[in-house]
C-alpha cells in the first residue's frame, strides 16, 4: 500500500522534551511563588493528564485546599509564563532529535511525501524546537502542523490527527504516525492511522497494544536487520490494512482555536 503522509507527535517523539517541560514547569512554580516542585515520579504520572493547563489545574485539584484557591485566569497565567521558560530553555540548546527521525525525515521529504506535526503542545513550542533541531522554519519542514491549541479536545481524542489529515487532503489508511505514548497512540489509532511507537524516558512503562510497529527509536533495525525506510514502512502499512479492520471516527476536528497545551 503507497504512503501519502507521515505524521508525527513532538514531546518524547521527535525529541526527549519532557525533561525540558519539567524543568520549565518547575521554575514557573518557583517565580510564582509556589512551594509546588515536579519531581521525576510526579511528573510521570502527571503526564496522563493531556496538555499543560490541564495538568496544572489537575495537580491544583490534588493539592487540595490547603493552598489559595487557584482559578481560570490564574492557570492560564502560570502556563503562558512556563511556555515562555520552555522556548527560553530550547533556544539555549542542548536538544536533539532523537536517533534515526532526522534520516526519516528528510528521505521521505526526497520521496514526496507529505510531512505534518500532530501534538499536543502549543504551536510556539513546535516552532522553537523545530528551528533548534532541524533549523529554519517549520515551513521549511513540515506541511502541516496540527497543535494542541488548535482543536476543542486533546490526545487522547483524535481531534489533532484529524485536523493534520484534514489539511494534508490525506486518507488515514494511506498515512503512518509516529508516537512515544499510549495515549499518543490512541489518538491516532482513534483517527484511524496506523501508528508506530518509540518509547520515550516517561512512557517506557505504557502499553502500546494496536501499535503497528514499536521500536526503541526509529534508528534501530527492525528484526529482519532492515533499517526502517519508506518501503519498509509501505510494506508494514500494507500488512496491517490487511490484518486490521478501518477504525471509524465520529469526532470532528475543527480549526477552533483552544488554548490549553504543554
Amino acid at each position: 500500500m503507497a504512503i501519502d503522509a507521515l505524521i508525527f507527535d513532538v514531546d518524547g517523539t521527535l525529541a526527549e522534551t519532557e525533561e525540558t517541560h519539567r524543568a520549565a514547569f518547575n521554575r514557573t512554580f518557583a517565580a510564582a511563588g509556589l512551594d509546588w516542585h515536579w519531581t521525576e515520579d510526579l511528573y510521570r504520572d502527571l503526564l496522563r493528564v493531556a496538555g499543560g493547563k490541564e495538568r496544572i489545574a489537575h495537580y491544583a485539584g490534588r493539592r487540595g485546599p490547603i493552598l489559595p484557591a487557584i482559578g481560570e485566569r490564574s492557570i492560564a497565567a502560570l502556563h503562558a509564563r512556563k511556555t515562555e521558560s520552555y522556548n527560553s530553555i530550547v533556544r539555549e540548546g542542548g536538544i536533539a532529535l532523537r536517533p534515526g527521525v532526522g534520516d526519516l525525515l528528510a528521505e521521505a521529504r526526497r520521496a514526496g511525501l507529505a510531512l505534518a506535526i500532530a501534538t499536543t503542545t502549543n504551536f510556539e513550542n513546535v516552532r522553537s524546537l523545530v528551528g533548534v533541531t532541524l533549523g529554519g522554519t517549520i515551513e521549511d519542514h513540515f506541511d502541516v502542523v496540527a497543535a494542541g491549541d488548535m482543536v476543542p479536545a486533546k490526545k487522547p481524542a483524535p481531534d489533532v490527527y484529524l485536523l493534520a489529515l484534514e489539511q494534508l487532503g490525506v486518507s488515514p489508511s494511506r498515512a503512518i504516525a509516529f508516537e512515544d505514548s499510549a495515549i499518543g497512540l490512541a489518538a491516532a489509532r482513534a483517527a484511524g492511522i496506523a501508528t508506530i511507537v518509540t518509547p520515550s524516558l516517561y512512557t517506557a512503562d505504557h502499553e502500546f497494544n494496536g501499535a503497528l510497529l514499536t521500536l526503541a527509536d526509529l534508528a534501530t533495525p527492525l528484526a529482519n536487520g532492515d533499517r526502517l525506510d519508506i518501503a519498509e514502512l509501505a510494506r508494514l502499512l500494507a500488512d496491517f490494512a490487511a490484518r486490521t479492520p478501518h477504525v471509524a471516527t465520529t469526532r470532528a476536528a475543527t480549526s477552533n482555536r483552544h488554548p490549553g497545551a504543554t
